[in-house]
């Protein structure tokens, strides 16, 4: 069976937190020297650390089987590509909730445009031209385009812009340079995505063994599980109480027959209402536990 590689950015905001996942996932490499091809050790699946935007390009063309980058890259790089080779496509195989941000349309403070139909006819800076052109058109805007490769926040103060399409996380940088936002663009986070060229059986069998394994990273990580002791009179409304939890367990406890052990896997946030809620209701010897791993 052939090799799979997998890209994920090199530096920047979405490296850390993708590597995490893969070795959460039970991935383990051998770090080159280069830093850029780490190889698999445990399962045949090594490592691209590669620039951003070269991901989708990579997948594309089947140089590696799966890719982590930001919606944002990944639409804006198939945009591009679609203008000469309208077929092209890339399969997305889940949102990986870290990496959150918002392509914006932000003006300088002073202006008194309020959306993009006030700037019919003006310059708009950014490094997303694709999805600033989509947004122009489904808005049926017509403006100039003005590409930047960086420091798109600094165009209105310099002239050669009246307004950006930049990624927002904090706001802070466009604080820094007196801007504001006006209106969102297009909403973003890391995402999982997969080559469209189908592999031999083998391949497909480990990418579904891939994919299996980082979904059940993230949903553990959503998830607790619950450990409390209930008087038996009242366990129907504390089960009741434990949030996202479909069948618990029930389990006797040695000398109180009116009392049992409720064990429960919580697929949604337990906070310290539903504790108190539980304390209310009768609960007592309520535990909490992290999750580390899950298997549906």
């Amino acid at each position: 069976m052939n090799r799979i590689q997998i890209a994920i950015q090199k530096s920047g905001r979405l490296a850390d937190k993708s590597l995490n996942l893969l070795e959460r996932s039970g991935l383990h490499f051998a770090r080159s020297k280069d830093k850029l091809f780490w190889y698999g050790r445990n399962l045949p699946v090594d490592l691209l650390l590669v620039r951003d935007d070269d991901i989708p390009r990579l997948l594309v063309e089947g140089v590696c089987q799966l890719g982590i980058v930001g919606e944002n890259v990944a639409e804006e790089k198939l945009l591009e590509a679609r203008q000469g080779r309208p077929e092209v496509r890339l399969d997305s195989l889940g949102k990986l909730d870290f990496g959150h941000c918002q392509l914006k349309l932000a003006v300088p403070e002073a202006s008194n445009a309020k959306s993009i139909a006030d700037l019919a006819g003006k310059r708009l800076a950014t490094s997303y031209p694709q999805l600033t052109r989509r947004f122009l058109d489904e808005n049926g805007v017509d403006a100039d385009i003005v590409m930047l490769n960086g420091a798109v926040e600094i165009a209105p103060s310099l002239g050669t812009a009246d307004a950006i399409v930049d990624l927002v996380s904090t706001g802070t940088t466009l604080r820094a340079n007196h801007l504001k936002a006006i209106e969102p663009v297009m909403a973003s986070q890391a995402a999982l995505y997969r080559c469209p060229q189908r592999l031999d059986a083998e391949g497909e069998q480990l990418l579904d063994k891939l994919l299996t394994r980082i979904q059940g990273v993230q949903q553990a990580a959503e998830t607790k599980y619950v450990m409390l002791h209930a008087p038996r009179s009242r366990l129907a409304e504390i089960t009741a109480i434990l949030p996202g939890a479909e069948s618990p367990t029930i389990l006797p406890l040695e000398g109180q027959d009116d009392k049992v052990a409720v064990h429960a896997v919580c697929t949604e946030q337990v906070f310290w209402e539903h504790l108190e809620e539980l304390k209310d209701a009768g609960a007592s010897a309520v535990l909490v536990l992290p999750v580390e791993k899950m298997l549906a």
